[in-house]
């Protein structure tokens, strides 16, 4: 039989853990933070779930691929965010899909996406479902005759390999594992690790714009892509493949970034390379986080491009058993198919050092190992979180290295003074995600005491105090984690307005009735 996801959370069903781990788990977070209730609280089984009655019903020729059964429903009606997932968690499936399509060919989509729009349906893209911003649930449905999802993971196949370019052309659907079993048959690897990588495809990094695996040059799964295709209401887009184009504003691109509200995008071709056979890693300790930050600034102008440069403020580092809390940390790493990395990796050192680094060369188990241990499993304790009492959320930006210090300062004042109005206190903590010659990508967590059944109203006024300060500070509301609906107030504030009305018009366009994904990133 095979697995199913959670319903309402991360990860597989039999990964749930048990009232025991889950009391241990409270008690090991207490020691660490000060607070966790003692008293873990299940989630709400499916079976004591209500779930609107659905509106619509398939056509008699799609019922195959279409389903409206209770857990697919509930599964396809939140992202996981820490909202998502305290919703979830207690039962709240107040805008599950009327039906949930998963069409095996483009045919099959097309099919599906004509009897959705012809019904007056809504249509929200689906990937991983991994959304952190809101970016598959439709609160406005009732304008609408319905809601129906398109699952896009039965679209999974690596289709084309070219050795000599280096490029593949992957569906939309395929996930991160999915994809590299497929690439490593060539030899191959996309080499792109988003922290949603066991779950999320590649046509939700396109989609989103997500962050993978490289901190420096290739940051963005934008620097991988060379086409895209996507089914449109009103027929197919698909770009050229190319490795560059001046001609005009480049039509994948507008893609890239339109989070299902252009088309569904069903393939891509994208750069692959050959699997990293030499690396090199340390972890560098500083004596503050602004002696660490100058020494990254230096490593990002350097032209050395690490593979890995995360820079890790000193409670997230005592927190992931990375370090003792007493310092903050950077994690540095080089990697490539064709070349020995000592060269740079020395080379980075001796900049650390200039910079009041103390550094120590890692092995798999040490502290580099234990950070990227507990970063993949960061979303799988986020449920955990929740059952105990503790309101766990991130939030990230970017910006220049000048303005850095002052929206570094003014983001964690108001994100912690919030935190303690509304929780009584917590934690906020930093780390570098990715970095640039001209800025890096800092990304907070928020660790704080959650009230049971208050959990959203607390986030929410943390969220938007942390927001105003970002977008005040010069940052942009999101660097890698969408827009959404969650950010769109933000987004509305930082985007020029001329764009957002060429924006508005290319929707119209395109989709004449509104009905793909709704509320993300334009209203119609």
């Amino acid at each position: 039989m095979a697995r199913r996801l959670k319903h309402w959370g991360w990860g597989y069903e039999d990964e749930q853990p048990s009232y025991a781990e889950l009391r241990g788990a409270a008690a090991w977070l207490s020691d660490r933070l000060g607070f966790a209730a003692n008293d873990p609280e299940p989630p709400v089984p499916l079976s004591r779930v209500s779930l609107p009655r659905a509106r619509l019903r398939a056509p008699a020729a799609l019922e195959p691929i279409c389903s409206a059964e209770d857990h697919d429903r509930a599964l396809h009606a939140h992202g996981r965010s820490y909202g998502d997932i305290v919703q979830g968690f207690r039962g709240r499936f107040d805008h599950a899909p009327d039906a949930v399509a998963h069409p095996r060919s483009e045919d099959e989509l097309r099919a599906v996406l004509d009897w959705a729009l012809s019904a007056g349906a809504a249509v929200i893209p689906f990937g991983g479902g991994t959304s952190v911003v809101g970016g598959v649930e439709l609160a406005d449905a009732e304008r609408y005759a319905g809601v129906v999802t398109i699952d896009l993971k039965a679209l999974d196949r690596v289709l084309d390999v070219d050795r000599i370019s280096l490029a593949a052309r992957i569906q939309a659907g395929a996930t991160g594992p999915r994809l590299e079993q497929q690439l490593a048959e060539h030899g191959l690897t996309l080499r792109f690790f988003p922290q949603s990588f066991q779950f999320s495809p590649l046509g939700g990094w396109i989609a989103t714009r997500a962050g993978g695996h490289f901190a420096t040059l290739h940051t963005h799964i934008d620097d991988l892509v060379q086409s895209v295709r996507a089914l449109t209401p009103i027929g197919a887009w698909e770009s050229r493949r190319l490795p560059g184009s001046g001609a005009g504003v480049s039509p994948d691109r507008m893609l890239i970034g339109s989070e299902g509200t252009l088309g569904v995008i069903t393939e891509a071709w994208v750069r692959v390379r050959r699997a990293p056979t030499y690396r090199a890693s340390a972890s560098v300790r500083f004596p503050d986080f602004a002696a660490g930050a100058q020494a990254v600034r230096a490593l990002g102008q350097s032209g050395l491009y690490p593979t890995n440069c995360r820079l890790i403020d000193r409670e997230e580092a005592r927190l992931t058993g990375a370090g003792d809390g007493a310092q903050p940390m950077l994690v540095l790493g080089f990697e490539s198919a064709d070349h020995d990395v000592e060269q740079p990796m020395t080379l980075a050192l001796e900049c650390c050092s200039d910079h009041g680094g103390a550094y120590e060369r890692s092995a798999a188990d040490g502290a580099v190992g234990s950070w990227r241990e507990a970063f993949l499993r960061a979303p799988y304790v986020r449920d955990t979180c929740v059952a105990i009492g503790v309101l766990s959320e991130t939030f990230e930006t970017a910006t220049t290295w000048d303005r850095f210090p002052t929206l570094h300062a003014s983001v964690c004042s108001a994100a912690s003074a919030a935190t303690r109005e509304v929780c009584g206190g917590g934690l906020v903590m930093c780390r570098f995600t990715h970095v640039y010659p001209d800025g890096p990508a800092p990304y907070y967590t928020v660790l704080a005491p959650a009230r049971r059944g208050g959990e959203l109203e607390q986030w929410a006024e943390i969220k938007r105090a942390a927001s105003d300060a970002v977008i005040a500070g010069g940052g942009t509301i999101t660097h890698h984690h969408a827009v959404g609906r969650e950010h769109r107030p933000w987004y509305d504030r930082q985007r020029p307005e001329p764009f957002a009305a060429a924006l508005r018009a290319a929707k119209a366009a395109v989709d004449p009735t509104g009905a793909l994904n709704p509320g993300v990133l334009i209203d119609c």
